[in-house]
């Protein structure tokens, strides 16, 4: 039993864990410790992020980070601790909402080009223009030609992105059926995160097949040398959170690459390239 005492007295973390681990059940010990590391670990990424954003702005880099995932996915979460210490001036997050009247009788890219990085700056998508890809098919908020249309323009839009130094990275998060539906039900469950919740990811649930199809045809058609599509198994957030940021530091020789002392390489049974056969955790 842990008393007040406990807290006080101890000099260095070692000595605290030492106590911890007398007094402790071994699972909820090994939880403190595994917590403890993934702050230590995320602290020194995000020092690392801080110099990249320096070199970003110095280099006029234009730096486009997608988020694309299930509903419930993690990419928010992931999202918050990129930006959390990054220089809002030189940075956005972009959730767009549905699109205006208006935004309906463009072109679809549109609304997403006057996102797009200005020199010097990273943008953070969460969810971009691979909504048509995915969720408006299966939801039917598209239709098929306006499907078809976009799968054989968006690697070309890219293509042009990447050929004017647009620097893409693209992030599937992966997440099984049954994690997903654990997340949903502790957002039910909880007063301060039930807006996360809507009807549209009560149907994600019941169409799991058909956001596997969408997902598996958007992956094999879009991914491309130039701009490649990243797997994040992502039913661990703490690893999920480190690994993709690892992978964004990874693709970049930025000044002071390394200052942070931690390991940059992403690992990876976390973190993969896309390719046909890699396993994935949302099929």
């Amino acid at each position: 039993m842990l008393t007040q005492k406990d807290f006080f007295h101890h000099k260095t973390t070692e000595s605290f864990l030492e106590t911890l681990k007398s007094k402790l059940d071994p699972l909820m010990y090994e939880e403190i410790v595994q917590s403890i590391h993934y702050e230590k670990e995320l602290q020194l990424l995000q020092a690392e992020l801080v110099d990249f954003q320096q070199w970003v702005a110095k280099t006029k880099r234009r730096v486009c980070i997608l988020f694309e995932g299930r509903d419930a996915s993690g990419k928010g979460g992931a999202i918050r601790r990129f930006s959390e210490h990054l220089n809002p001036r030189l940075m956005r997050v972009v959730a767009l909402t549905k699109p205006t009247d208006i935004e309906k009788g463009q072109w679809y890219f549109r609304r997403y080009i006057k996102e797009l990085p200005e020199p010097g700056e990273i943008v953070f998508f969460d969810r971009s223009w691979y909504n048509r890809a995915v969720v408006e098919p299966v939801m039917g908020f598209c239709t098929k030609s306006q499907y078809e249309q976009f799968m054989v323009q968006v690697p070309e839009f890219e293509h042009m992105l990447y050929e004017d130094g647009v620097d893409i990275i693209k992030f599937w998060f992966s997440i099984s059926k049954e994690e997903q539906n654990r997340r949903f039900n502790s957002r039910l469950h909880n007063t301060l995160k039930q807006w996360k919740f809507s009807e549209v990811d009560k149907e994600g649930q019941i169409l799991w097949s058909k956001y596997t199809y969408y997902k598996e045809q958007m992956l094999g058609k879009t991914h491309t040398t130039f701009c490649p599509w990243v797997i994040v198994k992502s039913n661990t957030k703490e690893a999920a959170r480190l690994e993709s940021i690892r992978h964004v530091l990874s693709r970049f020789n930025y000044d002071g690459k390394g200052n942070s002392g931690t390991d940059i390489m992403p690992d990876p049974n976390v973190v993969q390239r896309y390719h046909r056969m890699v396993k994935q955790i949302d099929q």
